[in-house]
């Protein structure tokens, strides 16, 4: 391969990794091919988001994911998340996907996974949270103008009642104890929810292990052996 071309694969793997978040990781030995996926800034639904902020867009994502479960050469899959939230449509379309695959799974979330990020990280087969990250656990928001009618709180409790019941299917917590995190009025200033630091979302068994990247891969790694 000339200089010129290694220069433009190079380059081609950069936009790639920009325009989808993922990239191939593949180890020395050739055993284990792994999928890394990233869900950073704000999920983004519908409408797009300004150009300065930095989102996940689920059309690019869902795609991907859905190869991923047809390559046969990607033995694992590890997410992960430094999200603010976002879209709740996307962001469940997301966990659903991840949720739903075959291949074993991994997620890591690193400085935090607020809102729609809870649902996402819980997904995964395995999760893991370093100690310095927060996940904030609070009721739907919508933006703009609300009619105030008993159809309106009731689409809202049916959203409600769709991201408690994936969270708590996917993780090991209550769906009392969840909604007393999120209903909980004295921990954010300015609305209802909780914040919990990573010890924390271990403890009410959110998330399943505190820890960083070497013990998401290696326990990743662990899964594909037992698997095959």
């Amino acid at each position: 391969m000339s200089k010129k071309e290694e220069m433009e694969n190079k380059q081609a793997e950069a936009d790639y990794i920009e325009d989808t978040g993922a990239i191939t990781l593949d180890e020395n030995d050739g055993n284990h091919k792994i999928e890394l996926i990233t869900i950073i800034g704000e999920v983004e639904g519908h409408e797009n988001l300004s150009g300065s902020s930095k989102t996940t867009k689920y059309e690019h994502l869902l795609p991907k994911l859905a190869q991923l479960e047809d390559a046969s050469d990607v033995d694992g899959v590890l997410v992960l998340l430094n999200t603010m939230g976002g879209d709740v449509e996307a962001g469940l379309a997301i966990a659903e996907m991840i949720a739903s695959l075959s291949k074993p799974t991994v997620s890591l979330v690193l400085g935090g996974s607020h809102s729609i990020g809870v649902p996402i990280a819980v997904s995964a087969d395995y999760s893991f949270i370093v100690k310095s990250a927060a996940m904030v656990i609070h009721p739907v928001r919508m933006n703009g103008m609300v009619i105030g009618t008993p159809a309106t709180f009731e689409y809202f409790k049916s959203i409600q009642d769709r991201i408690t019941g994936f969270v708590t299917d996917h993780a090991d917590i209550s769906r009392e104890t969840f909604e007393k995190l999120m209903m909980e009025t004295k921990v954010l200033t300015k609305d209802v929810g909780s914040v919990l630091d990573g010890k924390k979302a271990v403890e009410y068994g959110i998330i399943n292990e505190v820890g960083g990247l070497h013990e998401a891969m290696s326990h990743l790694h662990k899964m594909i052996d037992e698997k095959c």
